[in-house]
């Protein structure tokens, strides 16, 4: 056995991930009919997506309920947990009930820690972007808000625990509040925004007032419905 004075200190990274929640509600069959409006809408937005399916408004008698799952891997969602239900109900007998986590972005080398070292736990704070993000990029920070100091590309993804600041032209996809905090904001400077959400309600351009297009604006959380208004 070696010297543990002589063997190298392992290091550890991580993986964040923003996983999208859905969670469905009789009549199943009138819910799909909503999702894939949706998905019509904004063929983007759930292209990729880790989805956590919370069944905890479906009864496990729900007629349609067996077949929902293969109804959703048909439609290209990528289902990697599901809560809100018990495995070993009948109705789930053919179900291939995911296992695991997997995919995410990378987080910055950590050390394994030392017990017998204290280490000073890490503030929250907000993420600065000093580069415009470039479309095909995805931007998770869950810890705080994000700052674009840039522009935000059409085909790009800015994702925030807190709210997100865009200081030049969001025009790609912006979603706040996504730890549960729906007092989040988005602001931008020139807002075009393909698809603006906080915390799991969205709108899509098409949704957006017309008059804020283009002009400083922010999106507000008002009653459940995401809101944009004017920036004065």
């Amino acid at each position: 056995m070696a010297d543990p004075g002589t063997l190298p200190r392992l290091r550890a990274g991580g993986r964040s991930f923003l996983a999208l929640v859905l969670t469905p509600e009789v009549p199943l069959a009138i819910w799909l009919e909503a999702l894939d409006l949706q998905v019509s809408r904004s063929a983007g937005f759930f292209a990729g997506k880790p989805i956590i399916l919370d069944l905890s408004l479906v009864p496990p008698e729900t007629p349609e309920l067996g077949a929902f799952l293969p109804a959703l891997t048909e439609r290209g969602l990528y289902v990697i947990g599901i809560e809100g239900a018990d495995r070993d109900e009948p109705v789930f007998a053919d179900w291939i009930w995911p296992e695991g986590l997997a995919g995410g972005r990378a987080s910055p080398e950590a050390d394994i820690p030392d017990d017998s070292v204290e280490l000073p736990p890490l503030p929250p704070g907000a993420l600065i972007i000093e580069e415009p993000v470039r479309s095909g990029q995805q931007i998770v920070w869950a810890e705080g808000d994000v700052i674009v100091l840039g522009s935000v590309a059409s085909g790009a993804e800015v994702s925030a625990g807190g709210s997100i600041h865009v200081y030049g032209t969001l025009r790609g996809r912006a979603i706040a509040g996504i730890v549960g905090r729906p007092g989040a904001r988005i602001f931008a400077r020139v807002m075009e925004a393909e698809l603006l959400a906080i915390d799991g309600f969205y709108a899509i351009a098409e949704e957006m007032p017309a008059a804020l297009i283009g002009k400083p604006a922010q999106a507000v959380l008002v009653d459940e419905t995401l809101t944009l208004r004017p920036v004065t």
